[in-house]
This record gives structure tokens, sequence and C-alpha cells, in this order.
């Protein structure tokens, strides 16, 4: 069964958003996600300095099933991305919350993070996905 972490936010497109001490976002995707795609074998982050939009395209996380893109929950620029995830990308399936966080990113408007599901709402997304 997929965890749903109660400190974050959530995208319908399967992100989650942690706000930081610092005030830098970090985002990963989902254990529902991960779950999804079965074994991440390849993940394409962005560059550090990318500004990137609300739901833009921010990279690509591929697996022996598909590959997804992965979108910006909230706009702002990227200061850090997870190079660990270049040489194990099983990282992803193995901690998507902790270890393996995909990049951080300097929130244009910390405030875009209210528009983002609660743990609560993304089950529900994820519980309806299956009934499909």
């Amino acid at each position: 069964m997929a965890e749903f972490p109660g400190d974050l936010k959530y995208a319908e497109s399967h992100e989650w958003a942690r706000l930081e001490a610092d005030g830098t976002i970090t985002v990963g995707i989902t254990d529902h996600a991960q779950e999804s795609l079965g074994d991440v074998v390849f993940v394409e982050l962005p560059e550090v300095g990318t500004e990137l939009d609300a739901k833009a395209e921010a990279g690509v996380v591929e697996s022996v099933k598909a590959a997804s893109d992965i979108y910006a929950p909230v706009s702002g620029t990227v200061t850090a991305v997870n190079s660990k995830l270049e040489d194990e990308p099983e990282t992803v399936n193995e901690s998507p919350y902790d270890d393996g966080w995909f990049f951080k990113l300097q929130p244009k408007d910390v405030g875009e993070l209210d528009s983002l599901l609660s743990a609560d709402e993304y089950e529900t997304v994820c519980e309806n996905e299956e009934d499909h």
C-alpha cells in the first residue's frame, strides 16, 4: 500500500513537494507513482539554475515499463539536483520521500503550495485512478 506523508503537498501529476526550513522546496515523485512505474532505471533531472513554471516539464523518469515526465509542482529556480539518482536510479523505488528526491527549487511564490493537494486529497485521486 502506498504511503502518503501528511507533511507533504501533492500534484495530481504524482509529484510531492516539501517546504524546507531554508525556504526551498524539495520535489520528488510519490510512492504511488514509483509503484505504478515499477523498477526505475533512469532519471533525467533539470539543470541547476533552470527556471521552471508550475506544471512545466522538469525531467523524465524511466522504468522497465514506461517513461514519464516529471513536472514542477510550483514555479521557481532549480537550486540543487539529486545527482545520486544518475548512478542509483533505484533509490526512487527504495526511498521516494527521502533519499529518492529529484530536485530543489527556490520558489517564486511559496503560496503556490496552497494550490496543491493535501495527503488525503491526493490519496483520493490515486484511489479514483485505480477504479478506472
